[in-house]
């Protein structure tokens, strides 16, 4: 496999591309024109009169509507992924190959072969990939982590995560995406094994998923394609190899807003984040004393400040150097996890994380 190596920086700018143009690439792109240091130089998408509107808002040098234009810009070091899933992994492994560090918009590809093969090659060829957690980067999230690392709480015993989202995704969005965990839980796996290992290595060893479907019925009609794709109310325990253990609870509705909270309970005391609301303002009369304003309802306003955090991450360490975290294979962790959910949904009993099955010729990601 022919490799370029990475442009080092050499004290310049950090000089950055972005494949996609849509929702989350302007957020991500809004971040990288205001840090110093940092120079966009182009962009691409599918939809021309979107690149002019972002050129001509940020004020980028060029666009083109073929994404390998940015891939094999001959100055750029590092591309933004920020396309359609199915397109990530191809676009990885042709960003490694020209030499370019990457940060990914989660999921790295849409299947555990393709994830594995896609991380391999960054590997191989020296470069950084970074995979888009963003929650990781969320302050009330950022800081429980730092709670627990500092051993502020002593070692983690057990954690229960609540995630549910305000409504449920289009039918069209639900068919083919993978289904609950792979698609919505997978984030709340990610940070239950992040939390858990903050003391050290704790990896997942075993998971119990159960689901149903409480909330949009339309959906039924997918449980014999995809088990997972039919339900929108799941509860997961994980067990680690401290024998720690961490719940999660998704649901797809929430009637209040946009429903994030984790506990974490350890040997010296016991964490936890709550909600986050636009404003701190409560509302006291006669009738009841409550928050003026209701939570937040979107997750592009709830993690703001997540999305705009990863990004500096990101470009902080490919200008001073370190590991990537969350990593490629953090990426592929989660998707395991979420595969030993899909087989426990199915098979009706907790199942080891070793029985998710790796496609042939590949080994499972070092813990």
């Amino acid at each position: 496999m022919l490799c370029i190596a990475p442009q080092d920086k050499a004290g310049g700018d950090l000089r950055v591309g972005i494949i996609g143009a849509g929702r989350i690439g302007r957020v991500h792109l809004e971040t990288l024109a205001s840090v110093a240091g940092v120079k966009p130089l182009i962009i691409s998408d599918i939809v021309e009169p979107v690149l002019q509107d972002v050129v001509a808002t940020y004020g980028l040098p060029a666009y083109s509507l073929n994404p390998d234009d940015v891939i094999n810009h001959p100055d750029v070091q590092a591309v933004w992924i920020c396309s359609p899933s199915q397109f990530h992994a191809d676009q990885i492994k042709a960003c490694a190959r020209a030499g370019k560090h990457i940060f990914c918009e989660k999921p790295i590809a849409t299947d555990l072969a393709g994830t594995l093969e896609a991380i391999q090659v960054a590997k191989d060829c020296g470069v950084k990939l970074m995979t888009a957690f963003q929650r990781r980067f969320d302050p009330s999230f950022a800081r429980l982590q730092k709670a627990v690392a500092d051993g502020e709480v002593g070692r983690p015993i057990s954690a229960v995560l609540q995630s549910r989202d305000p409504a449920p995704p289009p039918f069209a969005y639900v068919k083919g995406g993978g289904g609950l965990f792979k698609d919505m839980a997978i984030h709340d796996l990610d940070i239950a094994r992040w939390l858990m290992g903050s003391c050290g290595k704790n990896e997942p060893v075993k998971i119990y998923a159960t689901g149903a479907c409480n909330v949009d019925k339309a959906i039924l009609e997918l449980k014999d394609s995809n088990p997972s794709e039919a339900i929108d109310t799941a509860n997961i325990l994980i067990e680690f190899e401290s024998g720690s253990t961490a719940t999660i609870q998704v649901c797809r509705r929430a009637t209040y807003g946009y429903d994030q909270r984790v506990e974490l309970f350890g040997t010296e005391g016991l964490v936890k984040h709550e909600n986050v609301f636009p404003n701190t303002v409560e509302k006291w009369n006669g009738d009841a004393v409550r928050r003026a304003d209701p939570m937040h309802n979107f997750f592009m306003t709830r993690y703001a400040d997540a999305y705009k955090n990863e990004t500096k991450a990101f470009c902080a360490l490919l200008k001073a150097g370190g590991e990537v975290s969350p990593s490629g294979d953090d990426g592929a962790r989660a998707l395991e996890m979420a595969m030993a959910c899909d087989l426990s949904l199915r098979l009706g009993r907790p199942v080891l994380m070793s029985e998710v099955q790796l496609p042939a010729g590949q080994k499972r990601v070092a813990a």
